[in-house]
């Protein structure tokens, strides 16, 4: 995940100064849109039931993969 506080962000601003749009390195740009893409995923997962880790292996043991 990106660490906001190393963002340096530069501003574009109208001839009032008032900040209208952000430019950002493409790489800081991307891990951003790949951070709210996880976090979009795990939103939608919120609710989905979950199995303790020991059922995990078990199950995994079942189907041969482990």
């Amino acid at each position: 995940m990106l660490n906001i506080g190393k963002l340096h962000p530069k501003y574009i601003t109208d001839e009032t100064g008032e900040k209208q749009s952000v430019i950002l390195p493409i790489s800081d740009f991307k891990e951003l849109i790949d951070d709210i893409e996880d976090l979009a995923a795990i939103a939608e997962r919120r609710d989905e039931p979950t199995i303790s880790h020991a059922e995990l292996i078990k199950e995994l043991h079942e189907d041969g993969i482990l």
